[in-house]
């Protein structure tokens, strides 16, 4: 029985340690023309050292390196393209975080004008100059404020998906501490219920005995 608890004992403490050291998160986030990477394991330790892979979207290798010591990693935009940030914590665990082309809105700078040469136009009258109201001038100088808030809220919004999915991503997938009690009290109730099984039937066992070797019994029979 004590072998079957120490045993019983061996294997929670491994499935423990295990989730613990392959839990892993990655996540990534575009600030200007470089991409920031983080990484973690459940515990909170750092992925030091470990290996990174970025693919585009059809899963072609576009570059790869280490994280350094507090598990960062960062890396220049390499195009306008969907990207996925694979870590490899090791023993065949990996995490995975995906960057949509969306998110690269805004790199990319406008096509050049044509020059001044190319177009042809015809010419105007001359005219003298009207005088603007000072509304309509107003209204063709700048962005309208909607429009400032439109850019403002889109913004915020791609800034804060990858936290938001950050968040979502680091709760524990795996058993907690009273996951693993309850566990190890189901198994020596088995244990100790085996244990009173066992005794019941020695005692059956020995008190027949008993009885065979009682010449009086054997007499009254």
């Amino acid at each position: 029985m004590i072998r079957a608890v120490g045993t019983a004992w061996f294997f929670l403490l491994a499935a423990a340690v295990t989730t613990n050291a392959h839990n892993v998160t990655v996540f990534a986030w575009v600030d200007g023309d470089t991409v920031y990477v983080e990484s973690k394991f459940s515990g909170g330790r750092t992925a030091k050292n470990a290996p990174i892979e970025v693919l585009d979207g059809a899963g072609n290798l576009i570059l790869s390196g280490k994280t350094d010591e507090q598990g960062k990693f960062s890396f220049q935009v390499p195009g306008k393209t969907e990207m996925k940030v694979v870590l490899h914590a090791g023993m065949g665990h990996k995490a995975i975080w995906s960057i949509p082309a969306e998110d690269l809105e805004g790199l990319d700078t406008l096509p050049p004008a044509p020059a001044a040469a190319t177009v042809k136009q015809r010419p105007a009258p001359v005219a003298s100059p009207q005088p603007m109201e000072p509304s309509a001038a107003a209204e063709s100088v700048g962005p309208t404020a909607l429009e400032i808030e439109k850019t403002v809220e889109k913004v915020l919004d791609k800034k804060l998906k990858p936290v938001l999915k950050m968040l979502a991503d680091s709760r524990p997938s795996g058993p907690d501490i009273r996951d693993i009690l309850g566990g190890i009290g189901y198994i020596f109730g088995l244990v100790g219920l085996a244990a009173y099984l066992r005794y019941r039937r020695s005692g059956k066992s020995s008190a027949a005995a008993a009885a065979d070797d009682d010449p009086t019994a054997t007499g009254n029979r």
